[in-house]
């Protein structure tokens, strides 16, 4: 009966030993994929701050650009008038001759 116990203890430490070694490898493995998950993140924050700096560049520019069309709409409404006083001034140098 003392032999049957020890060896069903020695088979209970064995596979506790084998538990042992498969959670260890596991948390290896976890480790692992905590790491590559932290980089992947911190990776993920880093375009994404770049991303949102190009974004501000690019609202800049078009702003800019905007600013510039209002601008040469402006010029271009002032010069087609203009030309529209020196049509009627030319018509009416042409008709008074």
């Amino acid at each position: 009966d003392a032999n049957r116990q020890i060896s069903e203890y020695k088979f209970k430490l064995s596979k506790a030993e084998q538990d042992i070694n498969t959670l260890e490898q596991n948390i290896g493995r976890l480790e692992g994929q905590v790491a590559r998950y932290k980089n992947a993140a911190e990776n993920a924050e880093k375009v994404e701050d770049e991303l949102k700096a190009e974004k501000r560049k690019l609202q800049r520019e078009l702003r800019t650009a905007l600013d510039k069309i209002e601008e040469m709409e402006m010029t271009n409404s002032h010069l087609m008038k203009r030309l529209e006083k020196m049509k009627a001034n030319r018509t009416a140098l042409l008709s008074q001759q």
